[in-house]
């Protein structure tokens, strides 16, 4: 993957984090149709705070899960308001205490919008992981997986080796049926032999 980074539409920390937790379990491009439109309505934590869920739940109605997600957009963002002066802050712990952001946002807003060291595990990078074998088949959950990968890239290539591995899962080493004739870690992978 030439071009390794995210394929989210955002312009700063706050439309990053927005659209991250719109992502869960929805495609970037379905995010990314709606998210223009959201974010010209709602542009700060502020206003979004001061909307209603039914006004935000207007705007994101095509994702999947809408009535969650709008009720998680609007209470993180008044709890940006509350506790963090409107602006998101550049620290894991405390952007997992935001409604809807779990270590994955985080750690994706930590990594992409901070610039920070960050590996999230989403279901690609969980896939991709163990069928190259850069985590053992006792890690079974994604924070597992998140050491074990972070025990073997250098932290300061976290983030773009979380794209590598994310981008490869989505267009190459697809769930179903990876595309190993495409595959330039085919010569490599120890999972090949068993598709």
């Amino acid at each position: 993957m030439p071009v390794a980074e995210s394929e989210l539409h955002y312009t700063n920390p706050f439309e990053l984090l927005v659209a991250v937790v719109l992502s869960a379990q929805c495609t970037d491009k379905r995010v990314n149709q709606i998210t223009p439109a959201l974010f010209k309505a709602f542009p700060t934590p502020q206003k979004m705070a001061e909307a209603s869920v039914d006004a935000i739940y207007h705007y994101i109605q095509s994702v999947s899960y809408p009535n969650n997600k709008a009720k998680h957009v609007w209470a993180l963002a008044q709890k940006l308001q509350q506790d963090f002066n409107g602006e998101v802050p550049a620290n894991l712990e405390q952007l997992q205490t935001l409604p809807g952001v779990g270590r994955k946002t985080a750690s994706v807003v930590m990594a992409v919008a901070f610039d920070q060291p960050a590996m999230p595990v989403d279901t690609h990078v969980f896939r991709v992981a163990h069928r190259l074998g850069l985590a053992p088949k006792t890690a079974t959950t994604p924070l597992a997986v998140e050491k074990a990968l972070t025990a073997h890239i250098p932290k300061a290539e976290w983030g773009v080796a979380h794209h590598w591995l994310l981008l490869h899962g989505r267009y190459v080493c697809v769930a179903r049926q990876p595309k190993c004739e495409n595959c330039g870690l085919a010569v490599i992978c120890p999972s090949k032999s068993k598709k």
